[in-house]
């Protein structure tokens, strides 16, 4: 057989073999094509740090999210269409602690045994919990800018309309969840394969993090105008109307819970998705392997931290979620508020229903309607 016909046999071969479907192997195979050994090096102390450290994570998760769910199921006050998006924040949250239970039981050395299939579940529950909160988020955007723009402190939603919201973001969570499952994969084009998601197509690592990055940016940037709306006309009330100045200042005050919510968001998932992004576009010189798991217990501690911003943030969720846990104080008066007050107001305050209608008017309250 002559050179030239070798070389052609050899490129024959070589582009078969790139264009090979590897459905039936397990993923040793394509973390060995990813030139990395970092499933093998976490399987000492890192590894054992790791572990102990997520799973207490996620027993926070479990407790403090059930806690706000259950609160706002519980408390009357919360039957309104923020608090309900509120709650499917924390089922998103909650969601998100089981898909990091699954890894912590699939990942280290026992990574290299997963086959296809139940890498794509794991890598599919961690994308679903993102999309879900992410998602979430964009749904709370639209519904304070439908209250806030107003100056009032809920939208005029129905619970129809937050219950057909709520189903369709879990409806977009679920399908970006599964599409690299559905095809858009690397499995019959292993050199496109990225490195810190060996199944992973690096196209699709681009098109995810970009995505979730300007969605994060269109966020900021909507919350940041609704925020310094909401800051203008507060100060030229302030000086016009009566009434309790906390009470005046309450739709600030659930847009400063917002935003805190939303900042904490960015904060803890933005490295994850800039390192996807290095790696999606192949960056062999940014040491990806060496910072993921770190990342990904960042990404984690945001669902650890949301909780912790309600019940800081309002008075009333406070106040519901430790009587759900120290169930003797319901034999107790309502103490003074000593945190932050309620963001929430009742449909008797006559005060805050007059800022309200005075925005929505363009007239001024007087002091004989306080």
């Amino acid at each position: 057989m002559s050179s030239q016909s070798l070389l052609w046999t050899q490129d024959v071969l070589l582009f078969s073999t790139m264009n090979e479907c590897h459905y039936d192997k397990r993923m040793d195979f394509f973390y060995n094509r990813s030139n990395t050994d970092t499933a093998d090096e976490w399987t000492g102390t890192k590894l054992l740090i790791v572990l102990c450290v997520g799973t207490f994570f996620c027993l926070f998760i479990f407790f403090s999210n059930s806690l706000v769910i259950a609160a706002v199921i519980k408390n009357r006050k919360f039957h309104f269409p923020f608090y309900y998006l509120l709650a499917n924040l924390a089922a998103a949250d909650f969601f998100a602690g089981i898909a990091y239970v699954y890894l912590m039981f699939n990942t280290g050395p026992v990574s290299k045994t997963l086959t296809v299939n139940r890498w794509f579940l794991r890598q599919g529950l961690l994308d679903t919990s993102l999309t879900a909160s992410l998602t979430n988020l964009l749904v709370i955007a639209v519904e304070r800018h439908m209250s806030i723009m107003r100056m009032r402190i809920h939208s005029n939603l129905t619970k129809k309309r937050v219950i057909l919201l709520i189903l369709l973001v879990w409806a977009i969570a679920i399908f970006m969840g599964a599409v690299p499952t559905l095809g858009w994969n690397c499995l019959c084009n292993i050199s496109t394969c990225s490195s810190l998601a060996p199944i992973y197509s690096r196209s699709y690592l681009i098109f995810w993090t970009v995505s979730n990055l300007m969605a994060f940016f269109i966020m900021v940037v909507v919350y940041l105008r609704i925020y310094m709306y909401v800051k203008r006309k507060t100060n030229v009330l302030s000086s016009h109307t009566s009434g309790s100045i906390s009470r005046r200042r309450a739709p600030m005050k659930l847009m400063k819970t917002v935003m805190t919510v939303l900042g904490a968001f960015v904060v803890c998932w933005t490295p994850g998705l800039v390192v996807l992004l290095l790696d999606g576009l192949n960056c062999t010189q940014c040491g990806v392997q060496h910072v993921k798991r770190w990342f990904l217990l960042l990404a984690l501690l945001n669902s650890v931290m949301n909780p912790i911003i309600y019940s800081y943030k309002d008075e009333d969720m406070y106040s519901t979620m430790k009587k759900m846990i120290c169930f003797w104080q319901e034999s107790n008066p309502e103490r003074q508020p000593s945190r932050i007050p309620s963001t929430i107001l009742s449909r008797s305050d006559t005060g805050s229903q007059c800022m309200e209608d005075s925005i929505s008017q363009g007239t001024v309250c007087n002091k004989s309607s306080s």
